[in-house]
């Protein structure tokens, strides 16, 4: 006899299939069993196509699910979108039993389509799995919740703290399996966002560039000072998928920018919280920010970081001068520093991944 845990672990493993691939909406997989047996799943696989649940059913012989238990990974649509509310479709169908392992934050939804399938005879079981649940969709829960994206800061450092020598070379700090690590999460976050210094020392392209992975490059987003940038860089040049945006405190051309988008200045340069507010309006629902030290430094100041994913390499650089991963005044005291939770250490190739969240997040 197999458990809920079982199959919905099968769904959540289905639900990740959609990384990259789904925003804004949320990742979500489904499975439905008879009689001890999984008999259809499926996943919500591209935003603007069917959900999980319809993929699901229409996956089972017959497509006749009468008396099935159906698990899915987020609460059934309770309104309409691009496509039809899931929570009338099941209904329509008549399982047994639903078993969901958390309600979906969106306040569209929030409740409405347990509600309804509770109303309609349907026994409904929540919170199975659900910790593994909102950590796949942290990015969702954070955008739906907040209109802002969630962001991710990361970096590749020396083992002593340092992100180049002190005459900035910095090609490579970390291995080849790190870098290809790095452009994995390139590869499902909607933005990826570096400072100017950073594109005009080492011109990157700022592209997702691993062969057969199958998702879009991200937006790539530049934050500049107001001192211009030339437009034979590869960010404007290089062919892509994705545009090119340049955040900047004062409106001025940027040949090649798909979009100049202009916030106030603070005493710390460019106001980073109106830009977050600004790319959540534009359906940005996950940011990468790849440094270098003002940029990270200037967005945890803000308190905008959500997650750490810092590589750590085998190799000490050294150098009163020498570049480290986050600048700008820092903490007075070392309790005043910002607390991480949830630290996980796993090793790419030669280096170290750390990841972590950070606290109150």
């Amino acid at each position: 006899m197999h458990s809920d845990r079982e199959y919905m672990h099968r769904a959540l493993q289905l639900a990740a299939r959609g990384r990259g691939k789904t925003s804004p909406n949320p990742l979500v997989g489904c499975v439905v069993v008879m009689d001890d047996r999984i008999v259809g799943e499926g996943y919500h696989e591209r935003c603007g196509e069917a959900h999980a649940e319809i993929n699901a059913v229409n996956a089972v012989a017959g497509g006749s699910i009468h008396g099935a238990t159906v698990y899915v990974t987020l609460e059934p649509c309770a309104h309409h979108g691009k496509t039809p509310p899931c929570c009338e479709f099941l209904i329509a169908r008549g399982p047994a039993r639903v078993v969901v392992a958390m309600t979906d934050p969106n306040p569209l939804v929030c409740g409405k389509g347990i509600a309804a399938m509770r109303a309609a005879g349907i026994t409904v079981d929540v919170g199975e799995m659900e910790d593994e649940a909102r950590r796949l969709n942290e990015v969702f829960i954070k955008y739906i919740s907040t209109g802002r994206p969630f962001v991710i800061a990361k970096c590749a450092m020396s083992l002593d703290g340092k992100i180049a020598t002190r005459t900035g070379h910095s090609q490579w700090i970390t291995s080849l399996e790190a870098r290809t690590a790095a452009h994995e999460l390139r590869g499902v976050v909607d933005a990826i966002l570096v400072g100017s210094a950073t594109v005009r020392n080492d011109n990157p392209s700022l592209t997702n560039r691993l062969a057969g992975y199958n998702t879009a490059d991200p937006t790539r987003i530049v934050l500049d000072s107001g001192s211009g940038l030339a437009p034979d860089l590869k960010v404007f040049t290089l062919e892509s998928t994705a545009p090119t945006w340049v955040v900047t405190t004062e409106a001025r051309a940027y040949p090649g920018a798909g979009e100049v988008i202009v916030v106030p200045r603070t005493t710390n340069g460019a106001d980073l919280a109106a830009m977050m507010d600004e790319l959540g309006s534009r359906q940005i629902t996950s940011l990468l920010i790849e440094g270098g030290g003002k940029t990270l430094g200037s967005a945890f100041a803000a308190g905008l970081v959500d997650k750490v994913c810092f590589f750590i390499a085998p190799k000490i650089i050294g150098g009163r001068e020498a570049p480290t991963p986050v600048e700008g005044d820092g903490a007075e005291r070392v309790d005043l520093g910002i607390a991480l939770r949830n630290m996980e250490v796993s090793q790419v190739g030669a280096d170290l991944l750390v990841t972590a969240y950070v606290e109150g997040k």
